[in-house]
């Protein structure tokens, strides 16, 4: 049976792993210390990146065959866990582990716009992977961070450690940009069961109840997680999840309008519009016509 280590702080994290403990809310690690003939899933109470290098070219952690196989990073926020073993297919050559708990983020501009990274929030089968490029910039922000723990802790410390933190975290956020560049038909490929899905829902008769399919609904569908969801749809379209929809409900409306003889009033309603006043008003502003006008110019009955 698989081993689950739950650890609550970095020392005991650093205690594990045979790491000494330089500042008690964050460490760097060496994995290459780690004893790879141990299985276990490790689950964090802190904010821990996990960068693995690879002897070869594997697709490890949803990597993809556009992807980059130098090393993949995974990105754990408190009370996520991962498997810390060696892959079925994958020989791990080595990485580094970079743990700190939120408490070193109070009081810091960090702490302010965490939740920016929304990436911290992924899956970890929708990690990172980056190039040799990537990964020098990668450990550039590690040993800074390093250097840091390094010296004598004082009232620099944390505000120093936490921008190099912010650093790392903003080219992460560079590097996720191109990888969704990079996996552009793939995303295409997502966007498409996304628009199948809104499709469904409204042609099912789910939009009677007015509520908006919610990014879980989609994310638990497509497999992914919502935040990785969000990402990937502001990537594609510029767009929120509600924006999207409501573009995607007004192509529907005109469609049903065109090439159906659904009454307004059964379009309004199958549609989920809070009332047919408001879905005329809708239409009229968007399109510069109403549902009648739209119909009568464009209907393939004319």
């Amino acid at each position: 049976m698989r081993r689950i280590l739950h650890i609550d702080t970095v020392k005991q994290c650093n205690k594990i792993v045979g790491e000494t403990t330089l500042h008690p809310l964050v460490s760097v690690i060496d994995l290459s210390k780690i004893n790879r003939e141990e299985f276990y899933t490790l689950q964090v109470d802190f904010y821990c990146f996990v960068l693995k290098e690879y002897k070869c070219e594997h697709f490890a952690f949803g990597r993809k065959e556009c992807d980059y196989s130098d090393a993949t990073v995974v990105f754990l926020s408190p009370g996520k866990a991962i498997d810390m073993e060696r892959n079925h297919d994958v020989e791990v050559s080595g990485g580094w582990l970079l743990a700190f708990h939120p408490e070193l983020l109070k009081g810091t501009c960090l702490g302010m716009r965490i939740d920016e990274y929304t990436f911290l929030n992924y899956n970890n089968e929708e990690a990172l992977h980056i190039s040799g490029r990537e990964k020098k910039i990668f450990m550039r922000c590690l040993e800074n961070v390093n250097e840091e723990l390094h010296r004598c802790i004082d009232r620099h410390s944390r505000e120093l450690v936490t921008k190099s933190i912010d650093l790392l975290l903003s080219y992460c956020s560079r590097f996720y940009e191109r990888q969704f560049i990079v996996r552009n038909e793939l995303n295409k490929c997502q966007m498409k069961k996304t628009n199948k899905i809104i499709n469904e829902y409204y042609l099912n008769g789910k939009g009677i109840s007015k509520d908006l399919p919610s990014t879980k609904h989609f994310a638990d569908l497509l497999g992914i997680s919502p935040a990785y969801f969000t990402d990937l749809l502001k990537q594609e379209t510029g767009h929120t999840i509600t924006e999207y929809i409501q573009a995607k409900r007004m192509e529907i409306a005109k469609k049903w309008l065109r090439e159906t003889d659904k009454t307004v009033a059964n379009i309004s309603t199958t549609l989920g519009f809070s009332s047919l006043e408001y879905f005329g008003r809708l239409l009229k502003k968007v399109i510069g016509y109403t549902p009648d006008e739209y119909r009568k110019t464009y209907g393939t009955g004319n």
